[in-house]
């Protein structure tokens, strides 16, 4: 003889589920600097966690630095110290805007493993992820041009601007790099692959650091090229550095980063966060 057994299901009261799933008093919603801030302690977090990647803002600008230095600098200066007073400034900008282009490899990273799908649910203000992404970067940005700057020092580079100068052409830098951080931020999300990002950098960057006034004077250069030079902005941003570090500040250079640097905000700013939006 079989006997079945008849089991009542537990069916909660409507009660019940508010109180779980409904409480009286909701998370305030982040502010846009709460957000911003935690997306960029983020950034520092993955740098913790992979320390490796800091060998671009610790290395590689020593091997700069003293590479250029001791190879070129008694045949255009007459002496590797002489040439390191005209040098530094423009490898600390070279050395800067180059890791710039990680920002947009990070994003692209993000992308791919999924992640961003996951932000674009949180009721946060939309750029502060990629405005974390920057905030995170200063962070190396600020390592590379104090290790820069350490090494200089030890080599013999007396900046005549003094601490005052020195520490105003590292802040024009910053400002120019967070501007043009939002370049690469949206070629990450643009294109397809990491590699891709960075083949793309490089193919922008490489002209842009050593057709300028970084490693000689512009006015050796055939007139064609000196036509380029003159209007690239890195040409200008070493110029300002240059300028505060030496101390005669040059008015009309610091202007025109500042206008640059708006400029790259307000175009790759707004054009990396309409490609968000329709990610």
């Amino acid at each position: 003889m079989t006997t079945t057994a008849e089991t009542t299901a537990y069916v909660p009261t409507p009660g019940m589920l508010s109180s779980v799933l409904a409480p009286a008093t909701r998370p305030p919603r982040p502010s846009a600097l709460s957000a911003s801030v935690t997306f960029g302690w983020r950034a520092m977090l993955k740098i913790k966690h992979v320390p490796e990647q800091l060998f671009d803002v610790t290395a590689f600008p020593i091997m700069m630095t003293l590479m250029f230095t001791y190879l070129f600098g008694g045949a255009l200066a007459g002496s590797p110290t002489e040439y390191l007073q005209f040098l530094l400034p423009g490898i600390m900008v070279t050395s800067v805007v180059m890791i710039t282009m990680y920002t947009g490899v990070e994003v692209n990273k993000d992308i791919e493993k999924g992640v961003f799908d996951r932000f674009r649910t949180l009721p946060i203000w939309r750029p502060s992820t990629m405005v974390g992404y920057l905030l995170g970067d200063m962070l190396r940005y600020i390592m590379a041009s104090v290790v820069i700057l350490c090494v200089g020092l030890v080599m013999g580079f007396r900046p005549e601007g003094g601490f005052v100068g020195v520490i105003a052409g590292i802040a024009l830098l910053l400002v120019f790099s967070f501007a043009f951080s939002w370049v690469w931020t949206m070629f990450g999300l643009l294109l397809r692959s990491e590699k891709s990002v960075m083949g793309v950098s490089m193919l922008v960057l490489f002209p842009l650091t050593f057709l300028s006034n970084v490693y000689v004077d512009p006015s050796t250069m055939p007139g064609w090229l000196q036509s380029f030079v003159n209007v690239n902005p890195i040409t200008l941003l070493v110029s300002a550095v240059r300028s505060l570090m030496g101390g005669a500040p040059d008015t009309g250079a610091v202007t025109g980063v500042l206008v640059a640097s708006a400029l790259f905000v307000a175009v790759f700013g707004a054009l990396t966060m309409r490609l968000y939006n329709r990610k």
